[in-house]
């Protein structure tokens, strides 16, 4: 594995070497790495300032020292996931570029960075919380317990370990594979040390084949769109220089270079609205565990919202109770029983579940209506608020799965009833999108050369020219923005490293196969090792904790 991302003279046999590479090893200025520090800890510092003013704006009791070193160490693992994250995947953002001189390696590595943190910024959450839910409910309801911090541990060092040890090898493997891959490793994990006759929702196999078709054919897509768009461009664009190699380290003519930048601009930006959400949701599951009166609800929700908010609620409910049938509706307690042992056994299209999911709705609108706003809910109710509100939302979300039918008037209260759920418990903190942006941003300056020689070197067996530099970079923007848009993680690694060869295969360029086998390979095991080394740290933490 390792032959194939030796050295970059280590070219298989027949290959052409690059015309001329860019030259990646330039010394860091002494000043450079002050910034770098100066800008990590005021980052750290930032967090931190911003945690003790959340907590003490809602009146959360102060953490104990233990609690609130678990709290710290496991946000600077999540943090650290998207740094990792960060110099992983974003080389294959600047490759393009700095093979073909359009930027300078440094300049190209910082201006990744600044729109990686600007996309980060700007992004919508809703990929944040599609991975959130593929985690069993049992863990998210209890997330401040030791299985929730066993979960939160295991999954991210599982992630960050097997995105360390591809990089190690030159090799571009997807953040997002792994991450997915360890949320699934402790669903089994979960499920496996259940005690005997205690149900466990285990994996929602449903939502993660939904996850496995996007990360399944975004390489397909960036093979063939990139393959495709470069022959249109041949049969549109007659322009020579285009289609050739850069000649020494001249810069490409101003028009071909403000088309290279713009679509590195574009990954950069589009990679950092999807990839910097996946750390913002497993951060937040933190923020709830460890502070649920200060993150559990929403408390940034206006008060005019409330009243449509209670009155949904309350038409919800009785949808619900339409199709409950003659099945009792039980009180709060026993409903909040009945929906989270349905939830866990997948079994909710019954009439005792439809009875229990009115009395929850009913509860959740009369809570809110006491109290007046979501935001003036007392610490003391927050948490039970917040897992109702939960529960409702994913049982609706399951129940067309489950074989549930409603009409179409029906279907748009529920819908409008899961987006208010939803503005109710998801959101991100200013202060949350800033640390990741940080975390992501300062990712992309360091180790960035071992990628960034792999998709510029070792794709194809000659250098990548102007036009097929061009054509991956557009197909990997557009994929990763359209997949935010739709709220679906994909593979930034996956779409721009298979652009690269579908351009060298239509080109007529070669592939360098060894390469494209361990690129392969990489993604083949990349669940399974992801899915074994969580497992096996759950079942460690767990033990531990």
């Amino acid at each position: 594995m390792s032959d194939a991302v030796a050295a970059p003279t280590g070219l298989p046999q027949g290959a052409k070497a690059p015309a001329t590479g860019p030259k990646l090893d330039h010394g860091i200025h002494p000043g450079g790495v002050i910034a770098f520090l100066l800008v990590l800890v005021a980052g750290l510092g930032y967090a931190l300032y911003s945690l003790v003013t959340d907590m003490n704006a809602v009146g959360q009791s102060p953490l104990a020292i233990g609690a609130f070193v678990l709290l710290g160490l496991a946000l600077l693992i999540a943090l650290a996931f998207e740094f990792v994250n960060g110099f992983h995947d974003t080389a294959n953002a600047v490759a393009t570029v700095i093979y073909t001189h359009s930027m300078p390696p440094l300049v190209a590595v910082i201006w990744s960075g600044a729109f990686n943190f600007l996309g980060v910024m700007l992004s919508s959450g809703a990929v944040a919380y599609a991975i959130v839910t593929l985690l069993p409910v049992e863990l998210i309801l209890q997330v401040g317990s030791s299985a929730g911090y066993a979960m939160i541990f295991a999954l991210l060092i599982a992630a960050i370990l097997w995105n360390l040890g591809t990089w190690a090898f030159g090799l571009p493997n997807s953040s997002s594979h792994a991450l997915i891959g360890s949320v699934i490793g402790v669903g089994l994990a979960n499920q496996l040390m259940a005690p005997e006759g205690q149900a466990t929702s285990g994996v929602d196999w449903a939502q993660a084949l939904g996850v496995f078709k996007a990360l399944l054919f975004s390489p397909v897509i960036g093979f063939v769109a990139a393959a495709l768009l470069l022959l249109a461009l041949k049969f549109t664009v007659r322009r020579k220089d285009l289609y050739e190699a850069p000649k020494g380290e001249t810069p490409p003519p101003l028009w071909i270079r403000s088309l290279l930048i713009l679509t590195c601009t574009l990954v950069s930006f589009f990679h950092g609205g999807n990839d910097g959400q996946k750390g913002m949701g497993l951060i937040m599951l933190i923020l709830i565990g460890a502070a649920p009166t200060a993150y559990a609800l929403n408390r940034t929700m206006a008060d005019d919202t409330t009243p449509a908010f209670i009155q949904t609620s309350q038409n919800a409910s009785t949808v619900f109770a339409s199709h409950a049938g003659n099945a009792p509706k039980p009180d709060a307690a026993e409903a909040r029983k009945q929906v989270s042992e349905a939830l866990k056994s997948k079994d909710l299209n019954q009439p005792a579940v439809y009875g229990a999911l009115a009395a929850l709705s009913t509860d959740i609108a009369d809570n809110v209506k006491a109290y007046g706003a979501i935001k003036q809910v007392p610490a003391a109710a927050t948490s039970n608020l917040r897992n109702d509100m939960y529960l409702a939302a994913d049982a609706i979300r399951l129940l067309p799965k489950n074989g549930a039918t409603f009409s179409e008037a029906e279907a748009g209260t529920l819908k409008a009833y899961t987006g208010l759920l939803n503005d109710g418990t998801r959101y991100i903190p200013t202060w949350v999108k800033v640390c990741v942006a940080l975390a992501l941003g300062l990712g992309t300056m360091v180790g960035w050369k071992r990628i960034v020689v792999t998709v510029g070197e070792r794709i194809g067996k000659t250098h990548l020219t102007y036009a097929q530099g061009a054509s991956a970079e557009m197909v990997a923007a557009g994929t990763i923005g359209l997949a935010e848009l739709y709220g679906l993680p994909v593979s930034t690694t996956h779409i721009l490293s298979s652009g690269v060869a579908g351009t060298m295969a239509a080109n007529g360029s070669g592939l360098q196969m060894s390469t494209v086998r361990n690129m392969a390979l990489a993604w083949v095991l990349t669940l399974p090792a992801a899915i074994t080394l969580a497992g096996v740290l759950f079942f460690i933490l767990r033990h531990v904790f």
